[in-house]
């Protein structure tokens, strides 16, 4: 198969919370155990970060990576989900893994895959450890899919573990309250392995400190360790606490003795964070005149902040193109939006994607209101032939959203 089959097969035939979202999820490490044990345990070869959280945990192991690129090491970036292409989710130095070594490796173990009813995630892992291991990185940077303690990755034991903040989404697996999902992302709690804590509440702290006491972890809390926060190129509002995480994080692995990242490679990892990994659709600008911003934020906890960032904007007009999936719950997310909007309502391209006339008619009981439109591009284009040079577009709702745009 060439690379396009291949990744067609991974997609469509195998299990993928991307498309499929709950179905896909899996309760129990035994399939990817099973599959690193037929590989050779390449992760036990792999020094590790392991970064998890409900928001933030992809921008901020983008800026681990460039930091330690800095630093000079050879730095694998493992995360999800991709906008493009899978090839994303798979770096070493912000170069995506070849079209040729996602082949090989799925011709290779494609029996294996089948007989043992392998996701779409857990082949992935499986993809990125191999790779890892077999280009022989000096560190290499794990985002969490989803959750922690049943996540796929949670075979490896890092260096020091991330978690970013916690808030209620896919609760229909991880629990229907922020201790219950602390629960799930304190998870990648190891043995003795320190961890550094983003965003924390009254209910969620005493989650991690128990966590923490139990597998003798060191515990830090970046929002109270770290007074100055240096500047990045991302800069989204968000990214303040991400930036926290960052800092705290290599300040650990300092300690640790094994790697060394200079205050001048840290500000300089942190500012080019785009340039060295890829990063795409985070506060990401499009446009000027009218300014264009694009946003991965799909929960109530990532779109309220921006949310707010859009109204420290200066516009005349603002537009909002929209789309969600068909798991979100809209009475949380809705009533965050401004009412004083032209909305673009569309339905991302792909089978998890919510019917814009369903999502149209639940904006009505907020007050939002807009036209519907068949594609995200035909909304946004729609956006754009409307807005003046002084207005402001913003386009986000789901990741599946961000990736149908030119970007």
């Amino acid at each position: 198969m060439n690379y396009q089959e291949t990744t067609n097969w991974m997609f469509n035939q195998l299990p993928m919370y991307q498309l499929q979202g709950a179905s896909a999820y899996k309760e129990d490490l035994t399939n990817i155990k099973l599959l690193a044990e037929h590989l050779g345990n390449p992760e036990n070869q792999l020094k590790c970060i392991h970064v998890a959280g409900t928001n933030g945990k992809g921008s901020t192991s983008h800026m681990l990576a460039s930091v330690l690129q800095e630093s000079g090491y050879k730095v694998g970036l493992y995360t999800s989900p991709h906008l493009k292409d899978f090839r994303e989710r798979i770096r070493i130095n912000g170069k995506e893994i070849s079209e040729d070594f996602v082949c090989e490796f799925i011709a290779k173990h494609k029996d294996f895959f089948e007989a043992n009813d392998m996701s779409f995630f857990e082949m992935s892992v499986g993809l990125a450890f191999d790779y890892f291991a077999a280009e022989k990185v000096d560190i290499a940077v794990i985002e969490v899919g989803l959750g922690g303690r049943l996540d796929a990755t949670n075979i490896i034991t890092p260096l020091v573990s991330v978690i970013t903040n916690i808030d209620l989404d896919h609760t229909q697996f991880l629990g229907n309250t922020p201790a219950a999902i602390a629960g799930e992302k304190a998870g990648i709690i190891k043995q003795n392995i320190p961890v550094v804590i983003g965003e924390y509440t009254a209910e969620t702290q005493p989650v991690f400190l128990a966590k923490a006491e139990e597998k003798n972890a060191a515990i830090y809390f970046a929002s109270d360790l770290i007074p100055e926060v240096f500047p990045s190129d991302l800069i989204g509002d968000y990214q303040f606490h991400n930036k926290k995480m960052v800092q705290q994080a290599i300040a650990v692995l300092n300690s640790q003795n094994q790697f060394k990242v200079s205050d001048e490679n840290l500000k300089a990892g942190l500012l080019n964070t785009v340039k060295n990994t890829g990063l795409q659709g985070r506060w990401q600008q499009l446009g000027e005149n009218p300014k264009i911003i694009c946003d991965t934020a799909h929960n109530k906890h990532g779109l309220a902040v921006v949310m707010n960032q859009i109204q420290k904007e200066t516009f005349e007009n603002l537009h909002i193109v929209l789309g969600v999936v068909n798991d979100k719950d809209l009475d949380s997310i809705l009533p965050l939006f401004p009412k004083k909007a032209q909305y673009y309502f569309c339905r991302p391209d792909s089978s998890r994607g919510l019917a814009t006339e369903i999502l149209q008619n639940a904006a009505k009981n907020y007050d939002l209101k807009g036209e519907k439109y068949d594609s995200v591009v035909s909304a946004f284009t729609e956006a754009k032939k409307n807005a003046g040079k002084n207005d402001f577009i913003y386009v986000g709702g789901s990741t599946f959203v961000v990736a149908e745009l030119p970007l």
